[in-house]
Order: structure tokens, then sequence, then C-alpha cells
């Protein structure tokens, strides 16, 4: 941990015990690997000697309360290993945050303005608790001081968002149904109703067949909660438009192509896409960007039953473009084609659509890097140096033309799940970049989901690429409206 002059963050001169016990704030010194020796040399000498005896070597994420008179916490220490490791981990005050005894807490030392923010938000994430199903409740005892020169305020919206995901993707799925998803929306406008006006149509059953959004309808119809298009809005109309759209397939069997129970075991979290456009929403709602946001979400179930749509069965899309069933669990880019081609039809500055689309992004980046799909290199390059600075990883992969033919069968315009096994979520991207229209979009395909906690990111549900492209957007669009 540097300061602004490149100077490790130690205190200008030891701190004695009787100081810190003063202090209502219990000060945390955050440690680098390679200023161990320098920070254990300014701490009290009781102090430093049971850093010693325990083992201490700054490790990243590795918490140790160094003990008063009296028992009493005098002063945590928080490992951040190495500078290699840090580049990898900078949300490591999530660790002690998850765990931290009752009382206020304090970041010591000079911080650069960076580092400070990634702390705070580290520890605000690392606050997260998903505990509805529990008899008994966490509690939030623990607080940690804002340090100056850090927008609270703005990481608080932020955590805000990341929890909003979080918390709809750990509901299973018989309480996060296409009906509890299209609450989740109503409740995140009526709380922003107040400023530019946050509203929410619905167009659900036999309306989708109406309103020419045949595919979301026939991917849903089977479920027992009538599948629906769920429309949200916000913002002066004079701000440049932008529509998020998020899969929001709230438990998918696989259809009459039927999962196998291991791989259905995390289906409630194929809503994750829905999810995380909602946290994002409430981000740049909370925070007041000068743009005129949308957000659609089609929600269905993918279920079974004699209305589910058969392999071989050939689907005309909202577009008009006719998409050839080859296995009903493809079911995620049909309801998104619809959407997408919704969303294009008013020509926004930019779509963003986010989904739990395909495996094969899991075998090609694994589960916390989620690939980008973009043809607006100015959008990528802004992205992948957003992803950098908010420790938010994402990485771009390309829309690769020549794949085309993978998606376009003998009888229809497309083929909704090619064979051959290769490049399954750029075949997949390439599928849905034929409804978005001609202007700027991105897909993200997140898995939407930590599997094995790690600082700031409790194991289950999870926002995965929000805080990159919300950093985008800051930057394009500026400040409040």
């Amino acid at each position: 941990m540097t300061d602004e002059t490149g100077e490790t963050g130690a205190p200008e001169q030891a701190a004695t015990e009787t100081e810190a016990t003063e202090r209502k704030a219990i000060p945390i010194r955050l440690v680098a690997a390679e200023a161990l020796d320098e920070v254990l040399g300014r701490l009290p000498k009781s102090q430093a000697a049971w850093a010693r005896a325990n083992g201490f070597a700054a490790k990243p994420g590795s918490v140790l309360p160094l003990p008063g008179r009296g028992g009493s916490i005098v002063r945590v220490l928080v490992g951040l290993g190495s500078a290699a490791r840090r580049r990898r981990e900078r949300l490591l005050l999530g660790a002690f945050a998850r765990s931290a005894p009752a009382g206020n807490y304090r970041l010591e030392g000079r911080l650069a303005a960076a580092e400070a923010e990634q702390a705070a938000l580290g520890w605000m994430l690392g606050r997260y608790r998903f505990d509805r199903y529990k008899a008994e409740k966490a509690e939030a005892e623990a607080e940690l001081e804002i340090p100056a020169g850090v927008d609270g305020a703005r990481l608080g919206r932020i955590a805000e968002g990341v929890f909003i995901t979080r918390d709809l993707i750990n509901t299973p799925a018989n309480d996060m149904g296409p009906e509890a998803l299209e609450r989740a929306a109503r409740r995140l406008a009526e709380r922003h109703g107040a400023t530019h006006g946050a509203t929410v149509e619905v167009t659900a059953g036999e309306a989708l067949i109406a309103a020419n959004l045949p595919l979301i309808h026939t991917v849903g119809r089977a479920g027992p909660q009538a599948p629906r298009l769920i429309d949200l809005s916000w913002g002066n109309a004079d701000h440049p438009a932008i529509t998020l759209v998020g899969k929001g397939v709230c438990f998918d069997t696989g259809g009459l192509n039927l999962k196998p129970g291991a791989s259905m075991g995390l289906m409630k979290k194929d809503m994750g896409g829905a999810a995380t456009v909602l946290g994002l929403a409430h981000m740049i709602m909370g925070l007041g960007l000068p743009i005129r946001l949308r957000v659609l979400i089609p929600a269905v179930e993918n279920s079974v039953s004699a209305t589910s749509m058969r392999p071989g069965d050939v689907l005309t899309s909202r577009k008009g473009l006719t998409v050839e069933i080859n296995n009903t669990d493809a079911e995620g880019r049909l309801v998104l084609a619809d959407a997408l081609a919704l969303a294009a039809e008013a020509k926004p500055a930019l779509i963003v659509d986010m989904a739990t689309l395909t495996g094969a992004a899991r075998v090609a980046l694994g589960p916390d890097v989620p690939p980008f799909f973009t043809d607006d290199e100015a959008l990528a390059t802004a992205l992948a140096a957003a992803s950098a600075r908010v420790a938010d990883p994402i990485w771009r992969l390309p829309l690769w033309p020549p794949y085309e033919r993978e998606i376009e069968p003998e009888i229809a315009d497309l083929d909704n799940a090619p064979k051959g096994g290769f490049a399954g979520s750029i075949t997949a991207a390439l599928f849905l970049k034929r409804f978005a229209g001609d202007g700027p979009w991105v897909h993200f395909d997140i898995y939407g989901w930590t599997p094995a906690a790690r600082p700031g990111r409790p194991k289950g549900g999870e926002c995965q690429a929000a805080r990159a492209l919300l950093a985008v957007l800051e930057e394009r669009y500026g400040g409040e409206a």
C-alpha cells in the first residue's frame, strides 16, 4: 500500500496503545509484504512481538487483531501480499469485513485515493450477508469510517446495486419466478420514481403474441407463471438513451432437452443477467447519471409440459428472422433476440445485454472473468481500462465473422444451437448480433456466481461487469442529471 508520493503507507510515528485505545475507531493497518518489516518496526514493541509470534507475513487477505491491555483490540493488521498479488486482488479489506468483531474501524496511514476507495469498497462488499432463510439474522455491528477524500455516498450506491443483484440471484426459484422478478423491478422504480419518474410496463402471457414478442412467449409458455417482458424507463428524454437488456430465465430445466440433475443445481442463477441490469440500473439512478435509461427483461421459466417448444421447431422472431430449434436448452438467446430487436427499434445511443448464456464462456475464461463482445473499438478500449481501474474483471472476445456459417442452418435463417462444440460463446454472441441493430452494442456472457468465497466476494450470486460498465457511463456522460 503506497501513498501519493510512493512511500509505504506507514504512520509518521509509532502510535501507543493508549492513543489507539482512546480513539473511538480501531485503526486498520493495510500491510504490503515488501513493507512488513518497516510497518512492524513502527508499531509498539508489544504489538510487533505479537505479530511476529503469530507468524503474520502479510499474506493477501490475512488478518491479525493486535490486543491491548485487558484483551481489547487496539489495531488490526490486514495483509496485502506482494505487488503482483495486489494487481490480482484489490478488495482485500473485504476479508476482514466479513468476520470483523463489533466496533468502529478506520484505515490508518496515508493512502493513495484509488487504494483508499478500493479498500472502502472491499469493506462494503465484504459485509454482504444473505440471511433471508435464516432463523437468526446477522447483525451489522462493525462499521468503517469512510477515508478522507473518498465519496462514500457514491460507493454506497454501488454496493447497494451489487447487493440487489446478489439477493436476486441467491433467492431460490420457488421465490424468484417471473412474477417476483417483475415485483423487484417495480420496487426499484418506486424507489427512484421521485427522480425523473421511473416507470414499469409489463407485457405478459398471450399479450406477448399481440405485441410481436413471439420468442419470449414460446420459451416461457410451458412455465407455471406467465412469461413476460418487463420494461423499466427512467430519466430525462433529452439525455442520451441507454438500454440495458437482461436475460431473465428464472429457472432453466433445459426444456425437452432436459438437463441432468448436476447441471440443474445452479439454474436459479439463470436470471443473473436480469439481476445484474437491475443492480446496475440502481447505481445509475441512485447516482443521477444524465442518461435516459431503459431496462428490458424477458422473464420466463424454461420448463417441461405439453406446451414446451420441441427440437426441430422453426420459430419466427420479432425481427422476422426464423430460428431452427436444435436444442431447447439454448433458450436464453431466443428471449434476448426479441428484447434486443425491440431495443434496437428505438435506436438508443448504446445497447448493453447481460446474460448467463454459455458454458463455453466458463470453459474459456473460468467463473471470474466474463467475456464481452462488441464491434465498437472505442467502447472496448474504455471497458478494458475501466475493468482494470475498478477491479471488475472482464475480457474481450472476438465477434469472428467466419463463424457466422455455424449459426446458419439449411431450413431457417438461424440455428439456436450449432453443432460441433467449438466457440460456443462466440457463436451465441454472433446470434445476438443479428438482432441488436446497427448502433453501438455490447454483450456480456456472465457467470453471475462466485464458486468459492474471496475478499469482497462471498460465495453465491455475484454482480459481474456492472461496475466496469458504470465507470464507462460516468466517463462518457458525466455527473448528476
